[in-house]
């Protein structure tokens, strides 16, 4: 059994960090839900508060949405070049890399991971995802189709629209990424809807995408609860598109309700946990090591 000593060598632990951000990001600016109601976050290591963290709710959801579609409709990101969206993703990685000390803290008090953990792995991986989906921007391409008579044609790729999207607690900044990422490199506008455990990356990231220099609208970043905003927002008229990663009830439910007024597209990714196979040769102790750590280190 390791002792705690050890642990602490061997994962660190966070430093104390004063959120610098605890309101919705809605159309460029950071401003208090629309009831005035907030939420405690809690530091699951030692249970204590954190901070409290402005409560969004369907009125909120629906200013978030209508920012991103007039920013999809009328705004500059989707007439925007391919290459200029690459370039503000590359300055919002940039920008992550720049704050990774911060940013691996803010996760790690948040979530209660080990802030070592949140240094090396979480918060790089939001940068190279960013850097990853940035190089697609100018990389998406439509098809010339042979057909019969004297005729051209073609498709062209275009974006989709407002992508609402939903993410768990277990990997919140790398969440973020996943669902920002696409969505931004193919020219779409987005409204993430944070888990309710965890919101406090998510929204510092938001404010270094404003930094970035991104449109107002295109990235709209909202606390709250899944009965309420997230439900508000899977079900929201003016979105096109819900990706949603967490259990495999609400998984069910969003399917049920997402589509009902505009036949919304769909992405989930639901109830997966730690599958693993050991074969019959394999050498169990160390089996047993690997999967134990691939289950609990987080």
């Amino acid at each position: 059994m390791l002792s705690k000593q050890l642990l602490k060598r061997a994962f660190g632990t966070a430093v104390p960090v004063k959120p610098r951000v605890t309101q919705l990001l809605i159309d460029g600016k950071f401003v208090n839900s629309t009831s005035g109601k907030t939420f405690d976050t809690f530091n699951p290591t030692t249970e204590e508060k954190i901070t409290s963290v402005q409560e969004a709710d369907q009125h909120d959801v629906d200013k978030a949405v209508r920012a991103a579609r007039k920013a999809f409709d009328e705004g500059p990101w989707r007439r925007m070049g391919p290459a200029e969206r690459g370039k503000l993703m590359h300055r919002l990685a940039d920008l992550v890399e720049k704050n990774v000390e911060e940013l691996g803290n803010l996760e790690a008090l948040d979530n209660g991971k080990p802030a070592a953990i949140a240094k090396v792995a979480d918060i790089p991986l939001v940068a190279n995802t960013l850097r990853y989906y940035a190089g697609w921007t100018d990389k998406i391409h439509g098809k010339t189709l042979p057909i019969n008579g004297p005729y051209f044609a073609y498709t062209k790729e275009e974006p989709v629209g407002v992508c609402g999207q939903i993410i768990p607690w277990n990997f919140p900044a790398a969440m973020l990424a996943w669902k920002l990422g696409p969505a931004l490199a193919t020219g779409c506008t987005t409204v993430v809807k944070t888990a309710e455990q965890t919101p406090l990356s998510a929204l510092r990231i938001g404010e270094l995408a404003m930094e970035a220099g991104f449109p107002d609208g295109v990235i709209n970043i909202l606390s709250g609860y899944g009965p309420t905003a997230g439900r508000a927002l899977a079900q929201h008229k003016l979105v096109d598109k819900v990706a949603f990663t967490g259990s495999t009830e609400v998984g069910y439910e969003i399917m049920r309700t997402a589509h009902k007024d505009n036949l919304k597209r769909i992405t989930l990714e639901l109830g997966g946990k730690s599958a693993n196979i050991v074969m019959d040769d394999a050498d169990i102790d160390l089996a047993i090591a690997i999967s134990n750590f691939a289950l609990f280190f987080n």
